[in-house]
């Protein structure tokens, strides 16, 4: 597997999604938790999928407690919090692991691709192109408002 769009998830709700569904998309990947210092990110996120999403881009946020156990939550309470606090519009996951052996295989690519460390921290984000490759990994401290994701983003679209 060498492209996002040879992969598959869980939606929030328990569905199968391929991230197929995302082809000649520019897709930002994003592990999130509802308990995290960096948690108002979500805002930005939003903000950004809502500015993009009309010219062929999308925000996937995947929930994880692997980072201090700051997702603890089910996926219906994190869809509820996502949607009640931040008005969260963009696509979630079902919650998965990002390092170690449950590494969802979606990551292990992500990480692979971008050099192979692993994840940092929550709120870590991976721009991917229209064509399913990966353009540019950034910092958990990256804020959606950063203007050089923001140049990568209208660069990919």
């Amino acid at each position: 597997m060498n492209r996002l769009h040879d992969f598959n998830v869980k939606t929030i709700e328990g569905k199968d999604q391929s991230l197929k569904d995302f082809k000649d998309k520019v897709v930002l990947v994003v592990n999130v938790a509802s308990e995290c210092g960096l948690t108002p990110q979500y805002a930005g996120l939003e903000k950004l999928y809502r500015e993009f999403s009309n010219r062929g881009f999308v925000v996937v946020g995947l929930p994880c407690n692997q980072f201090g156990q700051q997702e603890p939550g089910t996926e219906t309470q994190i869809k509820a919090f996502c949607s009640m606090r931040y008005a969260v519009t963009f696509p979630l996951t079902g919650k998965i692991e990002v390092n170690g052996k449950g590494a969802h295989p979606l990551y292990v690519w992500l990480k692979n691709e971008s050099g192979g460390a692993d994840i940092q921290w929550n709120f870590e984000k991976f721009l991917v192109g229209k064509d399913g490759r990966l353009i540019q990994r950034y910092s958990p401290k990256t804020v959606p408002e950063d203007k050089q994701l923001r140049a990568d983003l209208r660069a990919a679209l």
